[in-house]
């Protein structure tokens, strides 16, 4: 979509919320072939330590090709095409939801991603809607690797546009077990505890247990515009400190994510692939200067058919300094102002 005003003719200020169309199919720019860099700069961003992604024997031992990319690199760079598209002119990312990885993204592959609008809810106020979009990303084969829900707050152009008619998706709160698609030749059976580096297996958790993380990460300003740069993340809240009042940029919410993800190996470490994403939700916003911290909570498990394989869902929640022991919410419901991120999603780990 392309404004033809003047000299800003050739220029794409971006989509705003009347430029919606229930229904509308996005192709984004521009497919990415991934390689070993992009592992080597997501462990140097984040304190990931996962064997399966970090050791291709690791991987070979446990009946995969080889270490794929990490599930939320592959992740970013999925997201990361739809931002110019879907949420240059976003006022906030405000969920997720019925996100699957369907297949390993091994360097060598390919990216490209397409969105689907599937709602559109004009706010009261008259300025901004939410739209809701379904995202899929596809390898070189045209294979979808992964999909997901998420809806996002979008400035209109102007205030006086008329309203689309409201739709609301209804959006499962949860993948079933049964939907979780289980890498093929995935088996944990000969799975080796000592190079995962801790012992705790499938049966070693219950639901309702609560593991604080221990460790924590001060977010610093250069890590994060390298975060950014590399998913090819354009959001103008995250790279121009002239677009807030306040002028400071604010987090990439995918950084919080991966770091939440890297710190919760210390009493999940072999929580070593992430199937599905449940839920998400930023809480509060994130500035550089704060320091990073997360807990994790049980929130149901199930076998798999695959030999060895247990599926576990977590609740993953980032918080910043000064957050009370497994702070999420205070009295009147809403998130605890240190909570940063509530992620829900499914790992598989060995039985």
């Amino acid at each position: 979509m392309t404004t033809h005003t003047g000299a800003a003719a050739k220029t794409n200020p971006g989509r705003f919320f009347e430029d919606y169309a229930l229904g509308q199919v996005i192709v984004h720019a521009v497919p990415r072939t991934v390689s070993g860099g992009e592992r080597a700069l997501y462990h140097a961003l984040y304190p990931a330590r996962g064997a399966l992604y970090s050791s291709d024997e690791f991987a070979r031992s446990v009946g995969l090709a080889s270490a794929p990319i990490d599930d939320l690199a592959a992740f970013h760079v999925v997201f990361g095409k739809t931002v110019p598209d879907i949420s240059l002119n976003a006022v906030a990312n405000l969920g997720y939801a019925e996100g699957r990885w369907l297949k390993p993204v091994y360097p060598g592959d390919t990216l490209r991603s397409q969105s689907t609008v599937i709602g559109l809810k004009e706010n009261s106020n008259g300025t901004s809607g939410v739209v809701w979009v379904r995202t899929e990303g596809l390898n070189q084969r045209g294979e979808v690797v992964l999909d997901y829900v998420r809806w996002v707050m979008v400035r209109k152009r102007r205030a006086d546009a008329p309203a689309p008619e409201p739709v609301v998706p209804a959006l499962a709160r949860a993948v079933a077990p049964e939907a979780l698609a289980i890498p093929e030749g995935l088996d944990f059976s000969g799975y080796d505890f000592t190079l995962s580096g801790e012992p705790h297996r499938w049966g070693d958790y219950r639901v309702g247990e609560q593991i604080d993380h221990v460790d924590g990460v001060t977010i610093e300003e250069a890590e994060h515009m390298l975060a950014t740069r590399l998913w090819q993340n354009t959001a103008k809240v995250h790279f121009d400190a002239t677009f807030r009042d306040d002028g400071r940029r604010l987090i990439y919410g995918g950084h919080i994510i991966s770091m939440a993800r890297a710190l919760s190996f210390n009493g999940l470490a072999n929580a070593q692939m992430i199937v599905a994403l449940n839920g998400g939700a930023h809480a509060n916003p994130c500035f550089s200067g704060d320091t990073v911290k997360a807990w994790s909570e049980v929130l149901d498990k199930a076998e798999t058919e695959a030999p060895g394989v247990g599926a576990i869902r977590l609740r993953t929640v980032a918080v910043k300094q000064g957050a009370a022991p497994f702070a999420l919410r205070g009295e009147e419901g809403k998130y605890a102002p240190e909570v940063l991120l509530d992620l829900d999603y499914w790992a598989l780990m060995p039985l």
